[in-house]
């Protein structure tokens, strides 16, 4: 009865788990890896929209140049350029910075917001 303790052996079958988990394991990880990176993009655009809008609401206000950029600065991610126009009654934020982590590849974020200038107290059309 040696033979009914153990189910017949089949010789070829050895290592086959090993084989395969050599193979998947790497897969997985670099998958996860992926996710990570992407879901670290996602933040870096949800950053620059956030930046974006800030400043755009500072330039509405008519608050200078200067303060515009560095208050949006403060909110964009490290290392992100943020350029300030006007266009007759509206003011444009631009907000551009490169994803972290995966620097060194040509992709980038890019967000911007518009709004329309407030009137100042004793210009036309103020209170």
């Amino acid at each position: 009865m040696r033979g009914c303790e153990r189910g017949p052996r089949r010789g070829d079958d050895r290592g086959f788990v090993t084989a395969e988990s050599a193979v998947v394991l790497p897969v997985l990880v670099m998958f996860a890896m992926a996710l990570v990176w992407g879901l670290m993009v996602v933040a870096a655009q949800i950053q620059c929209v956030d930046a974006a809008r800030t400043g755009a609401r500072a330039a509405a206000r008519q608050d200078p140049a200067g303060a515009v950029v560095a208050l949006a600065r403060e909110a964009a991610p490290h290392g992100a350029t943020v350029t300030v126009g006007r266009e007759a009654d509206r003011v444009r934020v631009v907000v551009v910075a490169k994803p972290p982590v995966l620097g060194g590849l040509p992709f980038e974020v890019r967000e911007e917001a518009v709004a329309m200038v407030e009137p100042t107290a004793g210009t036309e059309g103020g209170p």
